[in-house]
C-alpha cells in the first residue's frame, strides 16, 4: 500500500521529475548557525525554542507549578501562552507569574484548587523574524486516592494448593508502586514459589504451612506525593488435612476452601496469563515486560523462547526467578510469538504470548534550520516513521501552512518544503507535526534569509603540531551567506588542490593524511562569496617521533645488591619529554630505594618483593614510546666486606689545544675505592683579579677524563680537578700550570643603566660597573652619552673611570633624555649600548587647581571637583591631588565647639574629583586642594566652604533611674553630645522582663526635645523593666541607650488575714526588703507622670485545711520568681524551717505532721541564688489529736438495750437539729463573711496605696488558759461554726474569694467544749465514746 504523498508525486506533469532533479542539484545545503557568540551578536535570527517542559507534566499539589519555555533569537523573542486551545492571559491571573526575559510560567497554587490549572498548555515565542511554538504540554495533578473500604475475609486453604492474594490498589496518577509487607514493615520474601505480579497481586504456586500468617498487607507508594497507603491485612491459614480428624475439620466453614478434596503433587498450570495464548502490544523504544506465573506441586520452573527467532540477549533480562522476561528498547524485530514453559517432574505446560510492536512517530530526519542568501533555494525535510504511518502537517509561524499568507516561492510536497529564490524579509519559522494514534512529534526549523560577507571563525596564527607519518587536520571554520568557498595556500603562494596527500573537507578543514617534515610551514585559507573575501593563517609543525634507542635489559640480581635499568630515548628537541617508570604496569613503590634518573632506574638493596616487570614510558605532548624488562631476584652469596671511601684526587693535569678563548684540560683519575666516580668538578683561580679564590667552572661525567674549557680575555688561569663518588668529593688535584689569555675589548656593557634627576636642573646617570673579570683588558672606562629626547641635538658624552654614576647639570625641569653607557678599555670599545630613557629633576608644581566645586550628597559625604592643572605646570611626575579639609563649627549655635583638626585625603593619579567621607552632620566645613608630584606640593587653591545637612543624632550621654518605688520610677538622661541637627524630641520604649527573660509588650512614649527626665507610674512591683531611649531629628532617630531597673518590692501585700478558725495569725510582722540602690541625685525633679498598666500583688489569698496527719495549703501567686517554697516549723521550735518546692502549682499538701501539734507555715519566693525575695506572713496550723476509739465489748443484755435506747435518742436529736438548721438564717460563717470582707476587695489606703488588713477580734483569739483535754481530743479554740467542721476530712471547697461552696455534710464531729456550754448535740460515735 503506497503512502498518499507518493500518489501525489505521480500526478506531476511530464518532465517535472527531471526538473525536480535539476532543482535539487541547485539547492543550497543547510548553512549551519555558528555557535561563536561574537558572530551571533550581529545576526538577526528567528526564535528557537531552547527549553520546554515535557509533554506530560504531573505536578505535586504541594508545590508550585513551573512550566518551562525558554527561547533565543535576535531580537529577543516575546512569549505568550494558550490553555486548552484558547489564549491564556497571564497578567489577569494574580497566581500566575511569567519569569522576566523568559516564557516560563510559575503558578502559585497555595490556597487554590490545584486542579483548576489542569489542562493543555502551549508556549509561543515571537520576534520580527518569525514565531516558534512549543509542544502541547498536558498539565495534570498527581493523585493518591484512598483505598476503597473493604472487609477481607480470613482465608483457609489446604496445604499444596495454589493461592492468589489480590491487591487491587487505587488508581493513582502516576500509578503507585506496589509491595507486600507484614505488620513489622518487613518485606515478604519472594522466591520461585511466591511471586508478585505486575498488577500487584501475590501468587503462591503452592502453599506451605509456613505461609500461615495474619498480616499479609499490600502497600501502595505514590511517588509524586511521597505517600504510602496500605490495604487491610489478609489472614491466611494453611491446613494439613492428612493430620486433621473430621471433628476439627467440621469447625471450619468449608465454603472458604479453595478445594473440596486433598491436593497432592500435580502437573503445572498457568495462573497468569490464563489460557493457552494471550497478546501484548508494546511501543517501539519502550520496555517489553512479559510474565508467566505457574502453579503446581512441586513448584514449576519457567523457561522462555521465541518461536521462529532468537531472544535479543544484549537487551534481554530475566527477573523474578525467570517468571518475567524483560526486553529494553523494543524495535520492530521484537514482534512475534513468545513461548513460556512451566516444568516440574510431573509434566510441562506452555503459554504463547503474541507480541505486536507499534510505534509512535520517531524521527528519521528532523528539519534543520536554514540560513539562505537572497535568490538561493533551500529544502526543509521532515522524515518520520511510525506504526501506523504518521500524518505530517506543516505550519508557518504557528499557523497551518494552508492558512498562511500565500508565498509563490514555497512549495509543499508531503514531508518536504521547497523554498525557491528566497528574498530578504521572507525569514520565518516552520513547524513540522507528525502524529498517529500513539503520539506526535513537533519540530521548529527557521529559515533565515541573510546576506553576510565571509568570516573565518578559526583563530588566526594557530599552531598545529603532529608527529611524522600521522594525519594532520588544519581547520578553517567559516561563516557567510551565501556559503563561502574555501581555498588553501601553502606558504602564501602554492594553491592546494584536492588530491594526494591533501584532502579539503566540506567544512573547509584541510587534511594531510600522512604528514612529513616537508609539510611543515605556513598555511593560508581564504573564504570567498559574492559579498567579500577573508583569509586566515595557521602553521603546521611536523615533529620527529619519540623512540627508545636503548631498551632496559633483563636483570638477575642477588638480594641486597643494586639493579639498574637504562632507557635512552631520542625525541624531537622542541618537545619536552617526561620519563615515567612502572612496575608490573602500576606505579613504583613509594620507597627511597628506587632512584629515578634522567634515563635510568636504580633499585638499591633489592628484596624479593622487587621482582617483576619494569617499564619505562617516555611521553611528550604529542606521542609516547615504552619498553619493558624483567628483574629476577636470587639469594645472595657471601662476599667479603667492601670498604667504600672517597676517591683519590686526579693527577697529571695537562693543558692542550690552546686558543685565544679556549683550552683543553686533561687528567688521570685517582683510585675510586670501590665506588664509581660519578663526576669531575673543574675549578679555576684568577691570579690577576682574584688571587687565592677558586671558582667552580664546569662539571663533566665520571667516565670522561678531558674537558674543553671556554675562557675570557685578560685572565691568568690556573685549574684544578675534584672527583666525586657516592661517598663524597676527593681532595683537589695539584693546580695546573698558569695559562694567560690576551687582553681584548670588553664583551659586555654595564647593566642597570638609568637616569633620574635628584634636583631641579640636573640628571643623574647611574649603572652597575663591570667586574675585573669582565673588563677583558687594562684601562677600563665608561663612555656616558645623553641628549634631550625629541630634539635634533647631537649626543653629549663624557668618559669616566672608577665610578658608577655621572651628574649632568643645567638641564630643563623634568624633560626626557636618551641615555647610553658603553664600556671601553685600552684594546677597544665594547658593543653598541642600548638606549634607555630617563628624566631630569622635578620642581614644585606652579599652579593650583581651578574651578573648585563641592557637591554634598548627604550629612556625612561630600564630593569635591576641580579642574586639573596643565601638565607643564606640574613640573614633574604627577602623583595626584591632596584635599585639605577642616570642620569650622556646628550650624547649631548652642552646641559647644571642640578643637577641630585638619584632615588630608590624597587622590592618586590625574583625578578631577574625590569624595570626603566621615563628615559630621549639620556642620560648616572649609577645604582647599594642592597638586602633588615627587618633589612636593604646589600652591593651595582658593578655600571653599560647604554645609552638611542634618543627620540622625548621637546617643543620649546617659540614662539612669532614680526615685524607684513600688509602682513608679523616674528616668533622667543627658542630651547627645553630637546633636547633628535640631533635636525634635526623644523616643522612650520600655518592656517588662519575666523570670524566663521573655519580654512583655512594648510601650512607647514620645518626649519633647527640652525634657531630660520622665516619671513612669502604675508599674508592677518587684518587676524588672528594660528601657530604650533615643534622640531624634527631622532625619530620624539615632542610636539607643538602654537601662534595666527593678521596681521596689511590696513588703506588705503578703500579710494575708486569716479566714479559718483553726488558723492563728502569726505575731511576726511582714518581712521587708532592702531598698533598691538608686543613682545619687541632689536636684529636686518634678517630671511629668506617665501611668503604666497596674498588676496585682505577688501573693494572693492563702487558705489552709487540716488533715489527720497533715495540712492542705492553697494560694494565689502572680510573681515572676523561679522558685516558690512552702516552709513550716513547729511552734516555738529553734530548728531550721523545713521547705518543700512547689513551682508551677497553687496548692500543696504537707504530710507527716504530728497530731496535736501547732505549726507555723509561710510561703516564700526565692531567686536561684537562694535569698528570700518575697514571703507571706506566718500562719498557725494545728493538727488535731487522734480520738480514743475504744469500744466496750460487754455482752450483757441490759447494756446492749441501754446502748440501743441512747442511740435512738441521739438519732432523733440529730434529725431535729438538721431540720432546724435547714429552715434558713445565717450560719456563723456567713456572719463572719459579712463582717470581714475578702482581703482582695478591700479598699486601698489613701496614704500608701496598700491593701487593708484584717484586724483580729476577740472571737478569733484563743481562750486564755485553754489546753488539750486528757482524753486526747483537740480543744476548739475558735467559733463552733468552723467551716472545716462541715466538711469530711477537711476537704472543703472555696471560691477564688475564699467563700465556702461545699455542701453541708450529714456527719458532724463536734468534740470541742467551750466552758460548760455546748450548742450542738454530740455525734453518735462520740456519744458511744463518752460511755467508756
Amino acid at each position: 500500500m503506497r503512502h498518499p504523498s507518493l500518489d501525489r508525486n505521480r500526478k506531476w506533469a511530464p518532465g517535472s521529475g527531471a526538473m525536480m532533479l535539476i532543482l535539487m542539484s541547485c539547492v543550497t545545503s543547510a548553512l549551519e548557525v555558528p555557535l561563536d557568540p561574537k558572530v551571533l551578536e550581529g545576526l538577526p535570527q528567528p526564535p528557537t525554542i531552547t527549553l520546554q517542559s515535557p509533554k506530560d507534566y504531573i505536578f505535586d499539589p504541594r508545590e508550585n507549578i513551573v512550566i518551562h519555555c525558554e527561547a533565543k533569537g535576535k531580537p529577543n523573542p516575546s512569549f505568550s501562552w494558550t490553555r486548552n486551545g484558547t489564549h491564556f492571559d497571564v497578567e489577569k491571573d494574580s497566581k500566575v507569574l511569567m519569569r522576566p526575559g523568559s516564557g516560563t510560567l510559575v503558578i502559585d497554587i497555595s490556597g487554590e484548587r490545584a486542579d483548576a490549572y489542569e489542562g493543555t498548555y502551549q508556549c509561543t515565542a515571537h520576534n520580527d523574524h518569525g514565531t516558534a511554538v512549543s509542544n502541547n504540554i498536558i498539565i495534570r495533578q498527581s493523585r493518591s486516592p484512598l483505598w476503597s473500604k473493604e472487609r477481607n475475609e480470613a482465608i483457609t486453604v489446604q496445604m499444596g494448593v495454589s493461592l492468589v492474594l489480590q491487591c487491587r490498589p487505587p488508581a493513582g496518577l502516576p500509578p503507585p508502586v506496589i509491595f507486600w509487607m507484614d505488620n513489622n514493615f518487613q518485606r515478604l520474601p519472594l522466591d520461585q514459589r511466591v511471586s508478585q505480579a505486575l498488577n500487584g497481586d501475590l501468587y503462591f504456586s503452592n502453599v506451605l504451612p509456613e505461609d500461615t500468617r495474619s498480616d499479609y498487607i499490600c502497600y501502595a507508594r505514590f511517588p509524586h506525593t511521597q505517600t504510602i497507603q496500605q490495604k487491610q491485612p489478609i489472614s491466611v491459614t494453611v491446613l494439613n488435612m492428612e493430620t486433621m480428624n473430621e471433628t476439627v475439620a467440621a469447625l471450619y466453614n468449608l465454603t472458604d476452601f479453595f478445594s473440596d478434596r486433598p491436593e497432592g503433587e500435580r502437573r503445572p498450570g498457568f495462573m497468569m496469563p490464563l489460557g493457552a495464548t494471550s497478546s501484548k502490544m508494546v511501543l517501539r523504544g519502550e520496555t517489553l515486560e512479559l510474565e508467566c506465573i505457574a502453579e503446581g506441586l512441586p513448584t514449576p520452573a519457567i523457561s522462555w523462547k521465541k518461536d521462529g527467532g532468537e531472544l535479543p540477549n544484549s537487551r534481554m533480562s530475566l527477573r523474578d526467578f525467570k517468571k518475567m522476561l524483560k526486553i529494553s528498547d523494543v524495535n520492530e524485530a521484537d514482534a512475534g510469538d513468545y513461548r513460556c514453559t512451566a516444568t516440574n517432574n510431573l509434566g510441562t505446560a506452555h503459554h504463547i504470548i503474541k507480541v505486536v510492536v507499534k510505534a509512535a512517530p520517531f524521527w528519521v530526519s528532523a528539519p534543520r534550520n536554514l540560513i539562505l542568501a537572497p535568490n538561493e533555494t533551500g529544502i526543509l525535510t521532515c522524515r518520520v516513521n511510525g506504526e501506523p504511518k504518521p500524518k505530517i502537517s506543516w505550519f508557518v509561524n504557528g499557523i497551518p501552512i494552508e492558512n498562511a499568507p500565500e508565498d509563490h516561492s514555497r512549495k509543499v510536497e508531503g514531508d518536504t518544503v521547497i523554498l525557491s529564490n528566497v528574498q530578504t524579509g521572507s525569514s520565518a519559522v516552520y513547524q513540522c507535526n507528525a502524529s498517529n494514534e500513539f503520539g506526535y512529534l513537533m519540530a521548529n526549523a527557521f529559515v533565515n534569509v541573510l546576506a553576510e560577507e565571509p568570516r573565518v571563525l578559526t583563530p588566526s596564527n594557530q599552531v598545529y603540531q603532529v608527529i611524522t607519518n600521522n594525519p594532520a587536520l588544519l581547520h578553517c571554520a567559516s561563516f557567510g551567506s551565501p556559503i563561502p568557498t574555501i581555498t588553501w595556500f601553502k606558504d602564501s603562494k602554492t594553491s592546494i588542490k584536492n588530491g594526494d596527500p591533501f584532502v579539503i573537507h566540506e567544512n573547509g578543514t584541510l587534511e594531510i593524511s600522512v604528514a612529513q617534515p616537508v609539510n611543515s610551514g605556513k598555511y593560508t585559507c581564504t573564504a570567498t562569496n559574492n559579498l567579500g573575501f577573508k583569509e586566515n593563517h595557521v602553521f603546521l609543525e611536523v615533529k620527529e617521533p619519540t623512540r627508545i634507542m636503548k631498551q632496559p635489559e633483563y636483570k638477575v640480581v642477588q638480594k641486597g645488591m643494586s639493579a639498574s635499568f637504562e632507557c635512552k630515548v631520542k625525541h624531537d628537541p622542541s618537545l619536552i619529554p617526561t620519563m615515567t617508570w612502572l612496575k608490573d604496569n602500576g606505579e613504583l613503590p613509594d620507597d627511597e630505594r628506587f632512584e629515578v634518573d634522567t634515563d635510568s632506574l636504580t633499585i638499591k638493596h633489592v628484596t624479593d618483593e622487587d621482582e617483576g616487570t619494569y617499564t619505562c614510558v617516555m611521553n611528550t605532548t604529542l606521542d609516547q614510546d615504552s619498553a619493558s624488562a624483567m628483574l629476577t631476584v636470587v639469594e645472595a652469596t657471601p662476599t667479603p666486606a667492601i670498604v667504600y671511601e672517597k676517591p683519590d684526587p686526579p693527577t697529571d693535569l695537562e693543558l692542550t689545544d690552546q686558543t685565544e678563548r679556549s683550552v683543553r684540560l686533561t687528567w688521570i683519575p685517582g683510585d675510586e675505592h670501590n665506588s664509581p666516580t660519578q663526576n669531575f668538578l673543574i675549578q679555576y683561580e684568577d691570579l690577576l683579579h682574584m688571587p687565592g679564590v677558586w671558582t667552580n667552572m664546569t662539571e663533566v661525567v665520571g667516565t670522561t677524563t678531558t674537558a674543553q674549557l671556554n675562557l675570557s680575555p685578560y685572565v691568568y688561569y690556573s685549574f684544578r680537578v675534584l672527583a666525586r663518588n657516592h661517598v663524597g668529593y676527593s681532595q683537589p688535584s695539584q693546580p695546573s700550570r698558569q695559562y694567560r689569555t690576551n687582553p681584548a675589548a670588553p664583551d659586555v656593557n654595564p647593566s642597570g643603566v638609568q637616569g633620574a634627576g635628584t634636583e631641579p636642573g640636573n640628571l643623574v646617570i647611574s649603572w652597575i660597573p663591570l667586574t675585573g673579570f669582565q673588563s677583558n683588558g687594562p684601562g677600563l672606562e665608561y663612555k656616558v652619552q645623553w641628549r634631550q629626547m625629541d630634539t635634533n641635538d647631537d649626543w653629549s658624552s663624557e668618559n669616566v673611570a672608577n665610578i658608577s654614576q655621572f651628574v649632568v647639570s643645567g638641564t630643563p625641569t623634568f624633560v626626557p633624555f636618551e641615555i647610553k653607557v658603553q664600556a671601553l678599555n685600552n684594546y677597544g670599545n665594547g658593543p653598541n649600548p642600548e638606549v634607555v630613557t630617563g628624566y631630569s629633576g622635578e620642581d614644585l608644581p606652579l599652579s593650583a587647581p581651578d574651578s573648585v566645586q563641592v557637591m554634598v550628597y548627604n550629612s556625612t559625604l561630600a564630593e569635591v571637583h576641580w579642574e586639573p592643572v596643565s601638565p607643564a605646570s606640574v613640573r614633574g611626575r604627577l602623583q595626584g591631588y591632596k584635599v585639605y579639609y577642616q570642620r569650622e563649627r556646628s550650624l547649631q549655635e548652642t552646641e559647644e565647639e571642640t578643637d577641630q583638626e585638619e584632615h588630608i585625603l590624597t587622590f592618586s593619579g590625574n583625578r578631577s574629583e574625590g569624595r570626603l567621607p566621615g563628615l559630621q552632620p549639620y556642620s560648616l566645613y572649609k577645604f582647599y586642594i594642592r597638586v602633588l608630584n615627587n618633589k612636593g606640593e604646589g600652591p593651595p587653591s582658593a578655600s571653599k566652604t560647604f554645609d552638611t545637612p542634618e543627620g540622625v543624632p548621637g546617643p543620649p550621654t546617659s540614662l539612669n533611674a532614680i526615685n524607684i518605688g513600688l509602682d513608679s520610677l523616674t528616668l533622667v538622661w543627658g542630651p547627645p553630645v553630637h546633636k547633628n541637627g535640631r533635636l525634635s524630641g526623644y523616643t522612650l520604649k520600655y518592656q517588662s522582663v519575666n523570670n524566663t527573660n521573655e519580654l512583655g509588650p512594648a510601650k512607647y512614649l514620645t518626649l519633647e526635645a527640652n525634657e531630660t527626665s520622665v516619671t513612669l507610674s502604675n508599674l508592677n512591683s518587684s518587676m524588672l523593666y528594660k528601657f530604650y531611649l533615643s534622640a531624634k531629628t527631622i532625619k530620624g532617630s539615632g542610636p539607643i541607650v538602654t537601662e534595666e531597673v527593678y521596681t521596689a518590692m511590696d513588703t506588705s501585700e503578703s500579710c494575708i488575714p486569716h479566714t479559718q478558725p483553726t488558723v492563728e495569725a502569726g505575731k511576726g510582722s511582714c518581712p521587708t526588703e532592702p531598698p533598691h540602690p538608686t543613682s545619687p541625685s541632689t536636684q529636686s525633679l518634678h517630671p511629668p507622670v506617665h501611668k503604666a498598666p497596674p498588676v496585682g500583688p505577688a501573693f494572693g489569698t492563702v487558705n489552709t485545711s487540716i488533715l489527720e496527719d497533715g495540712a492542705v495549703i492553697t494560694w494565689e501567686y502572680f510573681g515572676h520568681h523561679k522558685n516558690v517554697y512552702v516552709e513550716y516549723i513547729v511552734e516555738n521550735s529553734k530548728e531550721d524551717w523545713k521547705k518543700e518546692l512547689v513551682n508551677n502549682s497553687h496548692s500543696h499538701t504537707i504530710k507527716g505532721l504530728k497530731p496535736g501539734t501547732t505549726y507555723k507555715v509561710r510561703l516564700v519566693a526565692r531567686d536561684p541564688a537562694g535569698a528570700a525575695v518575697h514571703s507571706t506572713g506566718e500562719v498557725d496550723v494545728t493538727v488535731p489529736a487522734v480520738p480514743n476509739r475504744q469500744v466496750d465489748i460487754a455482752t450483757q443484755g441490759w447494756f446492749i438495750g441501754l446502748m440501743c435506747a441512747i442511740a435512738l435518742l441521739i438519732l432523733v436529736l440529730l434529725i431535729v437539729c438538721f431540720i432546724k438548721r435547714n429552715k434558713g438564717g445565717k450560719y456563723p460563717v456567713k456572719e463572719k463573711e459579712d463582717a470581714h470582707q475578702d482581703p482582695e476587695i478591700q479598699p486601698m489606703k489613701e496614704d500608701d496605696g496598700t491593701f487593708g488588713e484584717y484586724s483580729d477580734t476577740e472571737d478569733h483569739k484563743p481562750l486564755k488558759g485553754s489546753r488539750t483535754p486528757s482524753n486526747g481530743t483537740v480543744r476548739r479554740d475558735e467559733s463552733d461554726d468552723s467551716l472545716v467542721d462541715y466538711g469530711e476530712g477537711g476537704d472543703g471547697q472555696f471560691n477564688e474569694d475564699g467563700s465556702f461552696i461545699g455542701q453541708y455534710s450529714g456527719k458532724k464531729e463536734k468534740d470541742t467544749h467551750e466552758g460548760n456550754e455546748s450548742s450542738e448535740a454530740p455525734s453518735p460515735v462520740n456519744a458511744m465514746n463518752s460511755f467508756v
